[in-house]
């Protein structure tokens, strides 16, 4: 970790805060001096900034975190001032210039605006100035599709788009425990699977919206792309630099051996959506482990309207919130409603394919 040059450390909300609504200015004051270390030994640093909604709620006399979608969003608006406010001043003297970037997954979906997004982290990381990245959480709203859904994963793209080496994920966890085994902290993963993901379990916090889980989710995308991933403690003094000195007080993802390419994280993570495709079981088996394209005849039902070319998701018709891939449609959505479940000529090859392998993503 001591040659890691471009590096995003998520921060959650519980580090950042020890109450609901209350700062912990001395621990936010040990990771800005933790940062300012590592820039001076020649790292480049991206924050991913938790705790605007948590400090709302402080603020506004709310106790638990609000489920109405324009609470959650006026809590965001009036703690988002005071969440960077505050890193600013923290990181003062140490002569550090932060950038704030409120962004929404419009930013990363829409090409021209990736486009410029990514232009813009590469010039502020050239000129020193360390951006602090959050969810723009005042108009985000997961029930309209525009939401990332939790700072792990917007963290985990955000390492994508800036292709860093590292990403530090600090919470209140130390590490992945084996909750189905010994209990004890994994020191070191080599492949998330499905033994992984069971020993990983929800969040009980008031202000959080992650867990385990969404942690697991984040290592998966950023692993896949190159990008070494450490959950650690963020209670634990002078974590990071314990993590760039070479020791590993949490656990460690290792990447991909085999990266996938920069179509397929597009494929995968990136671009807006116009339609839903759900699948049998034996296709999302295909797609999953044969890398099979997705054949019309596994396709059960689907919803939205697109062209041939458009982004879709793929999702399971058993459990349909389970993604399980996204891809390019091979045909219209109105040519398949007029042959799924239809038997089709075999000399008319194109009329079996939902969506190609070489369109197809897995999530």
């Amino acid at each position: 970790m001591k040659d890691a040059r471009r590096v995003v450390v998520k921060i959650g909300t519980g580090v950042l805060t020890r109450d609901v609504g209350k700062l912990d200015l001395e621990r936010m004051a040990g990771l800005c001096a933790q940062v300012a270390r590592l820039k001076k030994a020649g790292k480049q640093i991206v924050i991913v900034s938790s705790g605007a909604v948590g400090l709302g709620m402080g603020k506004l006399n709310l106790k638990t975190r609000p489920k109405q979608i324009s609470t959650v969003q006026k809590c965001a608006a009036v703690g988002q001032g005071i969440l960077i406010d505050t890193w600013s001043k923290l990181f003062e003297p140490y002569s550090i210039t932060i950038a704030q970037l409120l962004i929404t997954k419009d930013d990363v979906d829409l090409p021209h605006r990736h486009r410029a997004l990514v232009e813009l982290l590469n010039e502020l990381l050239k000129d020193g100035i360390v951006p602090i990245i959050n969810e723009n959480d005042s108009i985000s709203a997961s029930e309209l599709n525009i939401k990332f859904g939790d700072n792990d994963v917007l963290s985990s793209l955000v390492a994508t788009l800036v292709k860093a080496d590292t990403l530090v994920i600090l919470s209140t966890a130390s590490g992945l425990l084996d909750l189905t085994g010994s209990g004890e902290m994994l020191k070191r993963v080599e492949k998330i699977d499905a033994k992984i993901r069971a020993m990983a379990s929800g969040t009980t916090s008031a202000t959080a919206v992650g867990g385990m889980i969404t942690k697991l989710k984040a290592a998966d995308i950023a692993t896949r792309y190159g990008c070494g991933v450490y959950i650690a403690s963020g209670d634990r003094e002078n974590v990071l630099d314990e993590i760039f000195a070479g020791q590993n007080p949490g656990t460690y993802f290792v990447p991909a051996k085999k990266l996938a390419s920069s179509k397929k994280r597009w494929l995968a993570y990136f671009g807006k959506t116009s339609g839903k495709l759900f699948v049998d079981s034996g296709a999302a088996d295909a797609i999953r482990n044969k890398g099979s394209s997705l054949l019309l005849a596994g396709v059960k039902s689907f919803e939205g309207k697109f062209k041939a070319g458009d982004h879709v998701e793929i999702a399971s018709a058993e459990n349909p919130k389970e993604l399980v891939a996204r891809g390019l449609a091979y045909i219209s959505s109105d040519e398949m409603a007029s042959l799924i479940g239809k038997t089709c000529d075999d000399s008319d090859k194109k009329k079996h394919i939902a969506v190609h392998r070489d369109n197809l993503a897995m999530r």
